[in-house]
């Protein structure tokens, strides 16, 4: 089986992370609700770190640069590249099939999580130790 190569941005600005948080009615009436690191697959003829810029420019509307490649992480059906980015120009405003799709029950809304709430038990979200390195790199003069 192939896995599914995807490429996610992690982007900290003053103290908070962007996420795009989920709300999604399920099949049998109940509401299930997360946060999603942006970022998408990696279409054909593409490299990560072209998609990640591409994924971040559609959904959340922002250009961007990277900083560092945080992580390559081997998931079960994916490989998932964790970049450290920072904001050029635009203004964070949802896109991309996000926004085709959403619905009030499969919402999607860009959110701030302050890193200090980043380890609250109602904040679900992967790679919560990638984005606590990213903020620990953000504080650091850049080379």
């Amino acid at each position: 089986m192939n896995k599914r190569i995807s490429a996610r941005g992690i982007i900290i600005e003053d103290d908070s992370v962007y996420a795009i948080y989920r709300r999604k009615k399920l099949p049998d009436g109940k509401i299930k609700s997360w946060y999603a690191t942006p970022g998408g697959g990696v279409e054909e003829g593409e490299s990560p770190n072209e998609a990640v810029i591409r994924e971040l420019k559609e959904e959340l509307s922002l250009d961007v640069k990277i900083i560092d490649l945080l992580d390559i992480m081997w998931e079960e059906n994916n490989i998932v590249f964790l970049f450290h980015c920072k904001i050029t120009g635009g203004t964070p405003e949802l896109g991309g099939p996000e926004k085709e799709k959403h619905t009030e029950d499969n919402y999607y809304e860009i959110r701030k999580i302050k890193l200090s709430e980043i380890d609250d038990e109602n904040i679900d979200i992967s790679y919560k130790d990638l984005i606590k390195l990213a903020y620990t790199k953000n504080e650091l003069p850049l080379q």
